[in-house]
């Protein structure tokens, strides 16, 4: 579990499985990379969302947001956003 009161300043990508978002505060904006194309979507406390494996992520914050990760962390690979 994470608390965030920023946009993260990186982009990960776990290609070993996929990463369950669960926010449990607040509201993030999920950034994902499907080809040429950014995909964003916006989860509340309560909601989920599914990162793909493979599939390179970041998030944007606005105010403060808290979520649980059930990340396949084996293989993570990050880059500067």
């Amino acid at each position: 579990m994470f608390t965030f009161e920023a946009p993260w300043s990186s982009w990960e990508m776990h290609p070993e499985g996929s990463e369950v978002v669960t926010c449990t505060e607040g509201e993030m904006t999920l950034v994902r990379e499907l080809g040429d194309e950014e995909v964003r979507t916006t989860i509340r406390a309560g909601e989920y969302a599914i990162n793909p494996p493979g599939v390179w992520h970041t998030a944007d914050i606005e105010r403060r947001a808290t979520a649980v990760f059930i990340t396949p962390g084996e293989g993570t690979q990050g880059r500067p956003r």
